[in-house]
């Protein structure tokens, strides 16, 4: 995948508007409710329906979709508004079915791409398939195993592909639902800068009031597009009924994100703008520096508990600096999410350097 301009092609020739807009209901549930989101989504900036037919669930017993009976019902779709139709695939059983009901976007979900064995399976049934495939990213914030799967589609002659980033799972409570891990999705970018990637804001956020701003976020950091769950009655989804949002208000949503421009050419603007990234640059190194200093104090007290025979590890002292430093990032206007994050990094480095010592 050395040269993914070729990736960009497909989006391009499209010429969609931006952004990209994938939207519909987690679960396809009955034939009414599939057509009745579809006709509601019909005139607005939707660009696919999507709809989920086979829902892999953590625990068996819950809903697990429809099957192959929903794919008609996309067909349906497809026939009475004219909308392109979109859905999960797993296995090629799967696979199988969605191309003979000419399902135009088929995504692979976080499950599946943590497995490489799945990927292949999917990759060979898909093999010099036209059609668009997105791959989300693996549950957990592994970077070469989201582009391992992508690579494997792109060697069976994919050329339609595509990336999603839905969050990454966490045992640490946070407003999410799958935290956002926002600096992996700007590396997967960096690494392949003319791959498409969509977000999917309903799995990141978990609840819908949270949508908007992911949303706003993703398209200010040059998503190319959006997957949104959207449902006519969300509060009584068989499935993730937290999450979606009725089609009204998907239609706000996207009358109320802005639309960034990549950059300015007025001289005015590159100046303050280069001012600006000066200062960042100096309190960059400001931080390092600190940080530098921090980890030589952190030393001397390896060294004094290496002679006392002490345990690295003293809780109390650590939950006491953590709860100080989340009241007074607050005061600076630091979220106390990036104040854990920030501070569970530094004290690793620092346990670190103290088995380092003690041990040696």
């Amino acid at each position: 995948m050395e040269n993914s301009k070729e990736m960009r092609k497909w989006l391009d020739a499209m010429e969609l508007p931006h952004p990209l807009v994938v939207a519909g209901p987690c679960s396809a549930e009955t034939e009414e409710q599939v057509l009745k989101i579809a006709h509601q989504l019909k005139d607005t900036d939707v660009n696919y329906y999507r709809a989920g037919i086979w829902k892999p669930r953590t625990r068996p017993g819950n809903f697990e979709g429809v099957g192959a009976i929903g794919l008609k019902w996309l067909q349906k779709v497809k026939e009475e508004t004219g909308l392109k139709t979109a859905t999960e695939v797993a296995n090629k059983a799967h696979v199988d079915l969605a191309l003979e009901h000419d399902v135009d976007l088929l995504w692979i979900g976080a499950r599946s791409t943590v497995s490489p064995f799945i990927m292949q399976e999917l990759a060979d049934a898909l093999e010099g398939t036209d059609k668009i495939v997105l791959v989300k990213n693996p549950v957990n914030p592994d970077l070469a195993l989201w582009l391992g799967g992508i690579e494997r589609l792109h060697s069976a002659g994919i050329k339609k592909l595509g990336a999603i980033h839905r969050g990454f799972s966490t045992y640490q409570k946070t407003k999410y639902r799958n935290i956002p891990e926002w600096q992996l999705a700007i590396e997967f970018q960096n690494r392949f800068p003319d791959l498409p990637l969509i977000n999917d804001p309903s799995h990141i956020s978990g609840r819908r009031d949270l949508i908007f701003d992911v949303s706003q976020t993703a398209l200010d950091l040059n998503f190319d597009g959006l997957m949104i769950e959207t449902h006519w009655d969300p509060d009584n989804a068989w499935s993730d009924a937290k999450q979606q949002v009725t089609p009204d208000r998907l239609v706000q949503i996207m009358k109320d994100l802005k639309i960034r421009k990549e950059s300015d050419p007025e001289a005015e603007y590159n100046n303050k703008l280069n001012n600006l990234r000066a200062q960042i640059d100096v309190l960059d190194n400001q931080l390092i520096e600190l940080l530098g200093d921090r980890m030589k104090v952190s030393d001397g007290i390896g060294e004094l508990k290496k002679q006392r025979n002490v345990a690295v590890l003293q809780s109390n002292r650590w939950n006491e600096i953590l709860g100080k430093m989340i009241l007074e990032g607050e005061e600076k206007g630091l979220s106390e999410e990036f104040v854990l994050r920030m501070f569970k990094a530094i004290h690793q480095e620092s346990i670190n350097h103290q088995e380092k010592i003690i041990n040696a």
